[in-house]
């Protein structure tokens, strides 16, 4: 009985435990479109006061979120992987 108890609370440290990274993964997503838009109100603010925008700032601003989306995807996608293969063989 004392067994049962113990992979009842494992289990649910394991449930806890995804829970608190897929809401950490959730926090970031939802940071880095908070900043987009931020980063686009500045840009069409800038380019209203000076009349020309910055092509290669922009650029770079999108392509470092659009890269940590990315790596944050494939990080994601990896361990849902892991998790799959490893249900399997139990």
């Amino acid at each position: 009985m004392g067994n049962r108890f113990n992979c009842a609370t494992d289990g649910f440290n394991w449930m806890v435990g995804k829970m608190k990274k897929n809401r950490f993964s959730k926090v970031i997503i939802v940071a880095v479109v908070t900043l987009n838009v931020g980063f686009t109100a500045s840009v069409l603010y800038v380019f209203l006061r000076v009349g020309s925008e910055p092509t290669a700032l922009i650029a770079a601003w999108f392509a470092f979120t659009t890269g940590e989306l990315w790596m944050l995807a494939g990080i994601r996608k990896a361990k849902t992987k892991t998790d799959n293969e490893n249900k399997e063989v139990i």
